[in-house]
C-alpha cells in the first residue's frame, strides 16, 4: 500500500515537473520582451530596439512550424513558436507606431514599393504582416513539394534553428565595434543565458532533433561571450570608437 502511494505521488510529481518545464519552453522566450515593450510603450521612444530582431525570430519560428511537418517535435516547441511569432508582432507594431509618430514629416515607406533599401523600415505595421504572410505563403509552398526529400527536411530544421541561434551575434559585434557594452542591458543577457540554458537542458531530456540542442548550445555561447565581453570592459575600459547606432542592433542591445 504504502508503495503504490509513493508511486503516486512521485508519478503526480513528475507530471507537475513535465507541466512546469513545458509552461517554461512556451512563454519563457517571450518574458524578456515584457519590459522592453513597457519601456518602449512609456518612453515613447523604440532606438533601443532592433526591429530586425523581430525579423530574425518571425523567420526561424516559422521555419520551425514548417520543420514539424517533415520531423516531430514537442507540443510545447510547436507553441512556443506560435507564441513568439505573436509576440514579434505585437512589438513590431508598437515600434512602428512610435517610430512613425516620430517621424510625421518623412515619405512613407511602403513593403509593395519593393525598395530594398528600405527593407524592413516600412511605415505601417501591415507592410510588415505582408512580409511575413509572403514569405510564410513561399515557405510553405516550397515545403510542401519537396516534404519528401529527408535532406531538405533536415535543412529546414536547421536553418530554423541556426537563425535563431545567430540572434546574439550581431551585438557581440556591436560590443567589439565599440569596445564597450554601455547601453546594453546586463539583467536582458542573463535572462537570455539562463532561458538558453534551460531551453537547451529540454532539448536534450526530451531528445529532440540533434539541429534544435546542437542550435542550442551554440546560443548559450554567444550569450555567455557577451557576458564576457561585459566583464572585460569594464574592467578595462577602452575609448568607445565613434559611430552611428546601427538599426540592426541586436535584441539584446536594451
Amino acid at each position: 500500500m504504502e508503495d503504490e502511494v509513493f508511486q503516486h505521488a512521485v508519478s503526480v510529481f513528475s507530471s507537475l515537473v513535465s507541466w512546469v518545464a513545458a509552461g517554461a519552453i512556451m512563454f519563457g522566450g517571450v518574458v524578456p520582451y515584457i519590459p522592453q515593450y513597457r519601456d518602449i510603450h512609456r518612453s515613447q521612444n523604440a532606438e533601443g530596439f532592433s526591429t530586425y530582431v523581430c525579423l530574425v525570430l518571425l523567420v526561424a519560428n516559422i521555419l520551425r512550424i514548417l520543420f514539424r511537418f517533415g520531423r516531430y517535435y514537442e507540443m510545447p516547441l510547436l507553441w512556443q513558436s506560435i507564441i513568439m511569432i505573436c509576440t514579434m508582432l505585437v512589438m513590431l507594431n508598437l515600434c512602428t507606431n512610435v517610430r512613425m509618430a516620430a517621424e510625421l514629416g518623412t515619405k512613407r515607406r511602403s513593403f509593395l514599393d519593393f525598395d530594398w533599401i528600405y527593407f524592413w523600415s516600412w511605415s505601417r505595421f501591415v507592410d510588415y504582416l505582408q512580409c511575413v504572410l509572403a514569405f510564410t505563403l513561399v515557405a510553405a509552398y516550397i515545403t510542401y513539394l519537396l516534404l519528401d526529400s529527408v535532406l531538405f527536411v533536415e535543412t529546414l530544421g536547421f536553418l530554423a534553428v541556426f537563425t535563431e541561434a545567430m540572434l546574439g551575434t550581431p551585438q557581440l559585434y556591436c560590443n567589439y565595434q565599440n569596445k564597450s557594452t554601455e547601453g546594453m542591458s546586463i539583467k536582458m543577457v542573463l535572462m537570455w543565458t539562463s532561458g538558453d540554458t534551460f531551453k537547451t537542458g529540454y532539448f536534450l531530456l526530451t531528445e529532440a532533433p540533434v539541429q534544435f540542442w546542437t542550435c542550442g548550445l551554440l546560443q548559450v555561447f554567444v550569450d555567455v561571450a557577451i557576458l564576457f565581453q561585459v566583464y572585460y570592459y569594464s574592467r578595462y575600459p577602452q575609448k568607445p570608437v565613434s559611430h552611428t547606432v546601427s538599426h540592426t542592433t541586436s535584441a539584446k542591445a536594451l
